[in-house]
C-alpha cells in the first residue's frame, strides 16, 4: 500500500466499501470528480471557440483543432488506458491520468497562441485516456457487490449534471472572465482529486494480467486518425498544398489498414478484431458512427453559429443545450425499459428519425434569431430522438456480445462514437464550403450551417435506415445469451460511456468504465 494511503474500515477491505460508510463516500467523490472534469471539458470548450479563436486571432482549421486534438488521442488511446489500470493498478494510473489532465490544462489555458493550444489539448486527450477509465472502474472495484449498483447510480446522476452545468459554467466563465479559465478550472478540481484518492481510495488491479500492451496499435491508430483529420481540415484551408494534403490522407489510411493487421496478429491486441464476428455488435456500431458523426457536427457548429449568426452571449448559447441534457435524464431509462419490451430495433430507427426532423427545424436559426421559436422547438425534437435513441443503441451492443466481453465491447463502441466526432468535425466545414476566417462572417458561417444540419440530419437518416435494416428486435432477448445485461441509463452526449456491468437488487447497472471489479479483465 502507498506511503498516507488509509486502510479501508475493518469489515469493508475484503467485501468492498459501502456508501453508507465515510471511506465508501470518498471513493465516490474521487470518482465523480474525476470524471466530472472530462464530462465539463467536454460541453465547455466549444461554447468557448468564438471568443478563443478571437482572441488567439485563430483560423477555422485552428479551432477545429482545438476540438480534435484532445478527441484524437483520447479515441486512440482510451482502451490502452483501461489495460494499464488493470495492469499496475487502477488508483494509481487515475490518479497520474489526473495530474497530466490538469497539467494540460494549465499549459491550455496559457497558451499564447493556437499551434500551443492544440499541442496542449493533445496531452489533455492523453490524459483523459487515463482518467475516463479508471474513474467508474474505482467504484466497481473498491464497493462491496451489493453496494455498487446504488454507487453508480449516484455516480450516473451526477455525472449527468456535470454535463448540464458544463455549458452554463463555460458561457459564464467566457463572459465574466476568461475563455482560458474554462481550462483553470481543472487544476483545482485535479487538486481535490488527487488529495481523496492518495489517501482515500484503496488500491486495485488484475492480478491475473499478462502479456504486452499493444503501443504498437496504439501509435498506428492514432497515426492513423492523425492523418486523415489533418488531411480533411487541410482540404478546406486556402492555400493547403495539395501535396501535403494528398500524402497525410495517405499515411493516414496506410496506417489504419496496418493497425487492422497488427490487431489480426497481436497476442493482445488493443482492438480484438474477432469481436465483430458477431453482425449485430458490428451493425449496433455502423449505427453509432453515423449517429455521433451528426452529434460531432451539430455540437460543433451550433454554440459557434448562435453566438456568430444569432448574436446569443456565450453563456445564453451555452444555456441553449441544457433541454437536450434535462430530455435525456427524464427519459433515458424509460426508453431502456422501453427497448426491452418492444426491442431495440425500433427506438434505434425512431429515434436518429426524430432526432434529424429536431435538426430541420434548427434551420431556422437567423441573425434575429428567438430562443423561444426559433431555437426551443428543434433543441427539445432533438432531445426527445436522443433520449430515445442512446440508451438501446448502448445495451444492444452490450448484448450483441457474451457477457465476459461487456467491458471491451464497451470501449470499442466508446471509441467508434469519438472516432466518429472527430472525423465529423474535421470533414463538415469541407463539405459545406466554410474555410479560413470565414466563420466570423456571419452570412456566411448561417449559410454553412444550415448546409451542416443537413448533412447532419442525413447521416442520423442513414443511421435510422441501417438500424432498421441491420438490428433484430431479439438481440435483447436471445436465449443465447442469457447474461447479456439490459439497456443502460445514462445521458452520453459526446460518446457512449465505457461500461461494466454491476448486478443488483432492481438488474444491472451500467456506467462509463473499462474495468470490472478487482480480479476481473475487462475482456474476459
Amino acid at each position: 500500500m502507498a506511503r498516507g494511503t488509509r486502510t479501508p474500515p475493518a469489515g469493508a477491505a475484503a467485501g468492498g466499501v459501502l456508501l453508507s460508510q465515510a471511506a465508501g463516500r470518498w471513493v465516490l467523490a474521487a470518482a465523480v470528480i474525476g470524471s466530472g472534469m472530462t464530462f465539463l471539458d467536454s460541453t465547455v470548450v466549444n461554447v468557448a471557440l468564438p471568443t478563443l479563436g478571437a482572441d488567439l486571432h485563430a483560423s477555422l482549421a485552428a479551432l477545429q483543432w482545438t476540438v480534435n486534438g484532445y478527441t484524437l488521442t483520447l479515441a486512440a488511446l482510451i482502451l490502452l488506458g483501461g489495460s494499464l489500470g488493470d495492469r499496475f493498478g487502477r488508483r494509481r494510473i487515475f490518479m497520474v491520468g489526473t495530474v497530466w489532465f490538469a497539467v494540460a490544462s494549465l499549459l491550455c489555458g496559457l497558451a499564447p497562441a493556437p499551434g500551443l493550444l492544440i499541442a496542449a489539448r493533445a496531452l489533455q486527450g492523453a490524459g483523459g485516456a487515463l482518467l475516463t477509465p479508471g474513474s467508474l472502474a474505482l467504484i466497481q472495484a473498491s464497493f462491496a457487490k451489493q453496494d455498487r449498483p446504488r454507487a453508480i447510480g449516484v455516480w450516473s446522476g451526477l455525472g449527468g449534471v456535470a454535463g448540464a452545468l458544463g455549458p452554463l459554467l463555460g458561457g459564464w466563465l467566457v463572459d465574466a472572465v476568461s475563455w482560458r479559465w474554462v481550462f483553470f478550472i481543472n487544476v483545482p478540481l485535479a487538486a481535490a482529486v488527487v488529495a481523496i484518492a492518495a489517501t482515500r481510495v484503496p488500491e486495485s488491479r488484475d492480478e491475473t494480467a499478462t502479456g504486452s500492451f499493444d503501443w504498437q496499435g496504439a501509435v498506428l491508430a492514432a497515426v492513423g486518425l492523425a492523418g486523415i483529420t489533418y488531411a480533411l481540415i487541410g482540404a478546406a484551408e486556402p492555400g493547403a498544398d495539395p501535396v501535403v494534403v494528398a500524402l497525410t490522407a495517405v499515411i493516414g489510411v496506410a496506417a489504419l489498414i496496418c493497425f487492422a493487421v497488427v490487431e489480426h496478429r497481436s497476442r493482445n491486441p488493443m482492438l480484438p478484431p474477432g469481436i465483430f464476428a458477431e453482425r449485430q455488435f458490428t451493425a449496433a456500431n455502423a449505427v453509432t458512427f453515423a449517429v455521433y458523426a451528426a452529434l460531432g457536427g451539430v455540437f460543433f457548429f451550433l454554440v459557434v453559429d448562435l453566438q456568430i449568426e444569432a448574436r446569443f452571449s456565450a453563456l445564453a448559447a451555452g444555456s441553449s443545450l441544457l433541454p437536450v441534457t434535462v430530455i435525456m435524464l427524464a427519459l433515458s431509462e424509460r426508453s431502456g425499459r422501453l427497448a426491452e419490451r418492444i426491442g431495440p430495433r425500433i427506438p434505434m430507427t425512431v429515434g436518429p428519425a426524430v432526432c434529424a426532423g429536431g435538426l430541420l427545424l434548427l434551420r431556422r436559426i437567423d441573425t434575429s434569431t428567438d430562443y423561444l421559436t426559433d431555437v426551443l422547438p428543434g433543441v427539445c425534437v432533438f432531445g426527445l430522438g436522443l433520449a430515445t435513441t442512446v440508451a438501446p443503441l448502448t445495451a444492444t451492443v452490450l448484448g450483441s456480445v457474451e457477457a465476459r466481453h461487456a467491458g471491451i465491447a464497451s470501449g470499442v463502441n466508446n471509441a467508434v462514437a469519438r472516432a466518429a466526432g472527430l472525423i465529423a468535425v474535421a470533414a463538415l466545414p469541407l463539405v459545406v464550403g466554410l474555410s479560413g476566417r470565414h466563420y466570423h462572417d456571419p452570412y456566411a458561417f448561417g449559410r454553412a450551417f444550415d448546409a451542416a444540419l443537413l448533412v447532419c440530419a442525413g447521416l442520423l437518416a442513414a443511421g435510422a435506415v441501417l438500424a432498421w435494416c441491420t438490428i433484430r428486435a431479439d438481440v435483447l432477448r436471445e436465449e443465447a445469451a442469457p447474461a447479456a445485461p439490459p439497456p443502460c441509463h445514462h445521458c452520453a452526449l459526446g460518446a457512449p460511456p465505457m461500461q461494466a456491468p454491476a448486478a443488483g437488487p432492481s438488474g444491472p447497472v451500467c456506467g462509463p468504465a473499462s474495468g470490472g471489479a478487482a480480479g476481473e479483465r475487462p475482456d474476459g
